[in-house]
């Protein structure tokens, strides 16, 4: 019986004094963003508002932003490292793809990111990237978007795509509803651009060419919404975007999730991986479970186009 007390004594001791330590621990995380626009912008508030909600005090950030620059992402994600933060956020594929090539130790969490087994090369992706890596996506359901697009425009025969060709998960997007609207009996042209300096010449040969046209969640597209506008909407030609933000910017309707949301849930993840409740190599890539039909009626209104019944008028 004294072994036993002996015993239980010890036990109790240790976990008070873990229970101490936890309750001193901090957390560093970096932050890397790839470009400012909306919905990365929300994303990241997201994942911030939540992680500080589950830690409080205990987390500090390092937030930095890329300016839309593959190799920037690559020079910030090293700098955590060489910092030893506690867990990265990459937000963006670029942003991702440069946080994986830097460490194979720190946490990384993801958002924004439309498909992971594309983004990291990865052949016959079973939804678990597992070593150091997780996070969320904002794959939006694309057969219901090629769906928006023939029950707003029956009578268009030519689609535009729209898209940058340097981000993977644009490339895989676009091929995905090109495959929809083409069974739909359109006909459809990929209107690929290398990067911003190239857009408005491409946009204006897609809106020539085109009845409507689709863009992806393509951040350089987001960044460049003006550009898009500028030249579809004169020329009378629609746009269907991939997500809220791009289609305030420069579209006519969207299926979109929140990006806000998914920022909370990657900051929920975040919490359990850095309190040890949780092992990254084991965690799932969670997805978003709600998307609304969105309008904006500005551009609608513009271009002589209703708002159809059941959807939200973009603010």
């Amino acid at each position: 019986m004294k072994k036993l007390v002996s015993i239980l004594t010890a036990a109790m001791l240790l976990l008070c004094a873990g229970a101490a330590m936890s309750e001193g621990q901090t957390y560093t995380v970096g932050v890397c963003q790839l470009v400012t626009h909306d919905a990365l912008d929300a994303a990241t508030q997201g994942f911030m508002d939540a992680l500080t909600e589950e830690l409080g005090d205990a987390v500090t950030f390092d937030v930095q932003n890329a300016a839309g620059d593959s190799n920037t992402c690559s020079t910030i994600v090293n700098s955590f490292v060489a910092a030893d933060v506690d867990l990265i956020l990459a937000n963006a594929t670029a942003a991702l793809q440069a946080a994986v090539a830097a460490t194979a130790d720190i946490p990384i969490l993801g958002t924004s990111v439309t498909e992971y087994g594309v983004a990291l090369d990865i052949d016959d992706f079973t939804g678990t990237v597992g070593g150091n890596v997780s996070g969320t996506s904002d794959l939006a359901p694309l057969d219901q978007q090629a769906a928006m697009l023939q029950t707003l425009f029956s009578d268009a025969k030519n689609v535009g795509l729209l898209y940058c060709s340097a981000e993977a998960n644009s490339q895989y997007q676009v091929d995905t509803v090109k495959g929809y609207l083409e069974e739909m009996g359109y006909t459809c042209t990929l209107y690929p651009f290398a990067d911003s300096n190239d857009a408005a010449a491409v946009t204006q040969t897609a809106a020539d060419a085109s009845d409507v046209i689709y863009v992806p969640t393509d951040n350089t597209v987001a960044a460049n919404t003006g550009i898009v506008d500028n030249i579809c909407q004169p020329a009378g030609v629609p746009v269907i975007a991939g997500e809220e933000g791009i289609c305030k910017g420069c579209g006519v309707a969207t299926l979109s999730i929140s990006y806000y949301d998914l920022g909370v849930t990657t900051g929920k993840m975040a919490a359990k991986i850095l309190t040890g409740e949780a092992d990254i190599s084991t965690m799932p890539i969670a997805y978003a479970e709600n998307f609304t039909p969105k309008f904006n009626t500005v551009i609608g209104d513009a271009l002589g186009i209703a708002m159809p019944e059941g959807y939200t008028a973009i603010e």
